[in-house]
């Protein structure tokens, strides 16, 4: 009974002394390299915790904003908003660190004979100006978008930098998660999306280009890090304040030279 006694004294003073777990939540872009990030991280630090969990990049935001998560990974700038909500809140303007670069891509079926899309036809597509494969040299077929739900950083991302802040068409399909766009698209010969450049599975790249001066690009390291893929952008992780503890080491070792391998052996591109 004594030694019973003693067992789970020592059980209760580990437990209180065990590290606190750092959370991370946001991004669906970032999920899966983020896990990644914080599986290999731990099993280098096995006394550290990192817990991951997606829904997109203003859910994890809205939790940093009311203390349910110690990190936001987001897949576009904080909103001005959002800076004055954390300000209000906890009398911080937050920081954020990118951690990797993206080239965000457009999602074809494999068998659409399609290869190349401009900006303009991107906008047009998807604002519903352009609604036959026909008319961007495709085949005599309706085009079927489908696209992120609104709460994700990815869907902020492209309708102000692809739409120029446009509406999207009332026919697009929203869908929660860029695996999910990419499992439509590789389903429907007819279809379009969009998402990060690490999830394509089943589908092709469409070229982009610019204008119809410009030479059209897939991304890869080489045209997002020269400027040349036009559709490219920042991941981030938000915090309230400087980060400190297992959060400052963990981020610190993402933006390592390590770190930055696991981003590249996902699919996505060094932050430098």
């Amino acid at each position: 009974m004594k030694k019973t006694f003693i067992a789970l004294l020592l059980l209760a003073a580990g437990s209180a002394f065990a590290a606190k777990p750092v959370t991370i939540k946001g991004s669906d872009t970032m999920v899966i390299m983020n896990a990644k990030l914080a599986e290999t991280f731990m099993r280098k630090n096995p006394e550290a915790q990192i817990q991951v969990t997606g829904g997109g990049s203003g859910v994890g935001l809205a939790a940093l904003i009311n203390g349910t998560t110690d990190i936001a990974a987001a897949s576009r700038p904080i909103k001005s908003t959002e800076v004055d909500k954390l300000k209000a809140r906890f009398a911080t303007l937050g920081v954020g660190i990118a951690i990797a670069r993206d080239g965000l891509a457009i999602y074809l079926n494999a068998a659409n004979p399609v290869q190349e899309l401009s900006l303009a036809q991107l906008r047009d597509i998807y604002t519903g100006r352009i609604t036959n494969w026909k008319d961007v040299g495709g085949k005599d077929a309706p085009i079927i978008l489908y696209s992120r739900e609104n709460s994700s950083g990815t869907y902020t991302y492209f309708k102000d930098n692809v739409l120029m802040g446009k509406d999207y068409s009332p026919r697009a399909q929203t869908l929660q998660g860029t695996a999910a766009v990419v499992n439509a698209v590789s389903k429907d010969v007819n279809g379009i999306g969009y998402g990060g450049s690490a999830y394509a599975k089943g589908v092709h790249f469409a070229k982009v280009r610019k204008d119809d001066k410009s030479a059209a690009y897939v991304p890869t390291l080489e045209t997002v890090r020269a400027g040349q893929y036009p559709i490219s952008r920042y991941l981030y992780l938000y915090l309230r304040a400087a980060p400190n503890g297992d959060a400052k080491r963990f981020i610190d070792w993402c933006l390592s030279a390590e770190g930055q391998k696991v981003v590249t052996d996902v699919g996505y591109f060094p932050v430098k």
